[in-house]
């Protein structure tokens, strides 16, 4: 039976619509599936022959690299659908499109480059070609085809490309999802969960290149099933029309729990499956499943405690979290420990240090660069009202002078 949670449509006037607090909670578990493959790594990916896991005994140090190897894809995934998702529901029609626009680059640019800036001070600039860091920082090095370039600099900034180009295009494919009938929702969905499967599938034809140190891949597979922006648009644009699903009242009453389920199964999934297979092919339908659930949640007012203020917190700070993973763990840890390994209790001590370290400099980043720059320049001015003559009779009830 369909949740028919009465919302405001998408397609409708414009009006606020209510808040889904749950998905904020939710963007620090994306991040944190991201922090967990980077600090299971067996080594560097700067500095090769240095681990970067904690773990000395090799018995428990590979099985979580092994465990935790889809991580990494599938946060990235749950970002691209959240994202999507987000996005729809907070549109307005009527919008214009360099509002929109500048906000989304004051979202992501400022924070880019105080990263951008950091990494090539303490380490990237030595080695990083000319091409390869000007195209970073002005965020399209995705787009190349070249290991040099597209994981350049700050590697967890390869994804903001995709984002920008999002941003992009949404204002385009808004207009498109708006005009999807109802009845035809559902199979919009599944043609783009059929498109992810599409690219996974033709990038095993892709020939040509060397093997990657971390998939088993060429570098030209790699690449245009996990950087290359364009192909990652199935995934955000399912997110619009999951936002649309949802608005409808059209999500089955299915909840977080059942979710999660099919969730882990998928991970589980993506463990035995070989690349790209467990990119996000596996759980794209659970993620699906977990943001209408957890939207539809909030709208009945039953979000529980993944809107809570603790989880809004650290769904705030999540994109600092994110974003400083590079200079935290592929730099901060070497640097400080070198390539040393601990036992175990040691180990799970550290791991937690770093985390702690890593949740710090995220919260920096989003309290003294974020916050400021969306507080200051993230709404458009308003134009002054036009003054009203001062009457010298008496004021109408509800009117002021």
């Amino acid at each position: 039976m369909a949740d028919r949670t009465v919302v405001p449509r998408l397609s409708g006037p414009s009006e606020r619509r209510a808040p889904l607090p749950s998905l904020t909670g939710l963007r620090f578990f994306a991040a944190m599936l991201v922090f967990l493959v980077h600090t299971s790594l067996l080594s560097d990916p700067i500095r090769p022959t240095v681990p970067i896991s904690f773990f000395a005994d090799q018995d428990i140090a590979e099985p979580l690299a092994d465990f935790f190897r889809p991580a990494g894809g599938i946060g990235v995934s749950f970002f691209f659908v959240l994202s999507g998702f987000v996005l729809t529901w907070s549109s307005v029609p009527g919008e214009r499109v360099t509002a929109f626009w500048r906000r989304r680059a004051l979202k992501i640019y400022p924070n880019h480059i105080v990263t951008w800036a950091l990494v090539m001070w303490l380490f990237a600039a030595e080695y990083t070609p000319l091409h390869a860091w000007l195209a970073n920082l002005f965020l399209v090095h995705s787009f190349i085809d070249r290991p040099d370039t597209w994981a350049s600099v700050n590697g967890p900034a390869w994804t903001l490309c995709s984002e920008m180009f999002f941003y992009a295009l949404f204002p385009l494919f808004i207009l498109l999802v708006r005009r999807i009938a109802e009845r035809w929702l559902w199979l919009s969905a599944a043609g783009m969960v059929a498109g992810i499967a599409g690219v996974t599938l033709v990038t095993r034809f892709i020939p040509g290149g060397s093997t990657t140190p971390l998939f088993n891949l060429t570098m030209d597979q790699q690449w245009f099933s996990y950087a290359f922006p364009p192909p990652r648009l199935f995934e955000f644009v399912l997110g619009m029309i999951l936002a649309r699903i949802v608005a409808a009242g059209l999500w089955p009453r299915i909840g977080l729990l059942p979710s999660l389920a099919v969730f882990a199964a998928g991970y589980w999934a993506a463990i035995a499956a070989p690349d790209p297979y467990d990119f996000s092919l596996t759980t794209i339908v659970p993620v699906g499943m977990i943001l209408c659930a957890a939207a539809s949640a909030d709208l009945r007012g039953a979000g529980g405690w993944l809107g809570g203020r603790t989880m809004v917190w650290l769904g705030n700070v999540s994109f600092g979290f994110y974003l400083v993973q590079g200079l935290v763990i592929f730099y901060g840890r070497p640097e400080v420990l070198g390539g040393r390994t601990f036992g175990t209790a040691a180990a799970i001590g550290l791991l937690i240090a770093l985390f702690l370290v890593d949740l710090l400099a995220g919260w920096l980043l989003y309290s003294l660069v974020e916050q400021p720059v969306m507080r200051r320049w993230g709404r458009s001015r308003k134009r002054p009202a036009p003054e009203v003559p001062r009457s010298r009779g008496p004021v109408p009830t509800g009117e002021t002078v």
